[in-house]
């Protein structure tokens, strides 16, 4: 019976540590989707979790090497303001709460359009959140850190494949399409060419008819 006691007590203490650590790993900032393909037109979005007792009430983002974003999402009770590089290209947004920011046991998520660089690869999002308490949290870390940077793997491009593929059906139904209406024109003029002698056939017994009363009169 201690021996069972024993088993159930490291297995709650192992569940709680495994609860412990995806609570911990749930309070970063993150950019999803996770994975996406080289040279696609994305939508990402950054979820922003609280993870002290204040407010969040700005957001910057950093934009990795090679991603060309286009677009924002609009976000009630928040503002946006892009920075630009040397070339007029977005590099950055941040985001400034208008109406109390993110409370504290909440999180939101922001949205961007974007293209994707055209090699496989790991994209890095340098994201900086600012609370109320004028606290800054930089999640500009490596992997396994306290304060990981949000990434994306980017793995090859499969798209243009996907678009030959369609192409090549679409042409094949068009083919096959043809080529079942083919029978059926050749069925519509037999149809025809069958129905002729028949018509004859009816012309010749109204002349015979026109005949017979014709000897009786």
């Amino acid at each position: 019976m201690k021996m069972k006691w024993n088993k159930w007590i490291s297995t709650l203490a192992v569940a709680g540590t495994v609860l412990a650590f995806a609570g911990t790993a749930s309070a970063h900032v993150t950019v999803w989707p996770k994975e996406t393909k080289a040279s696609a037109y994305e939508r990402y979005t950054i979820r922003v979790p609280v993870e002290k007792e204040s407010n969040t009430v700005k957001v910057r983002l950093e934009f990795p090497e090679g991603v060309k974003v286009g677009t924002v999402l609009p976000v009630p009770g928040w503002t946006y303001a892009w920075e630009n590089d040397a070339d007029g290209r977005f590099k950055a947004i941040t985001w400034t709460a208008t109406d109390g920011g993110i409370k504290p046991h909440e999180f939101m998520e922001f949205g961007l359009s974007a293209k994707n660089p055209g090699e496989p690869g790991t994209l890095s999002w340098k994201a900086y959140q600012t609370y109320a308490d004028g606290t800054v949290v930089e999640w500009t870390g490596a992997d396994g850190s306290d304060t990981p940077a949000p990434t994306v793997v980017v793995k090859e491009g499969t798209q243009a494949e996907g678009d030959h593929a369609d192409a090549n059906k679409a042409a094949g139904n068009q083919e096959a399409g043809q080529s079942a209406a083919a029978p059926a024109e050749q069925g519509d003029s037999a149809a025809s060419g069958n129905t002729w002698p028949l018509v004859l056939s009816g012309l010749a017994l109204l002349v015979s008819v026109i005949s017979l009363f014709r000897k009786k009169a």
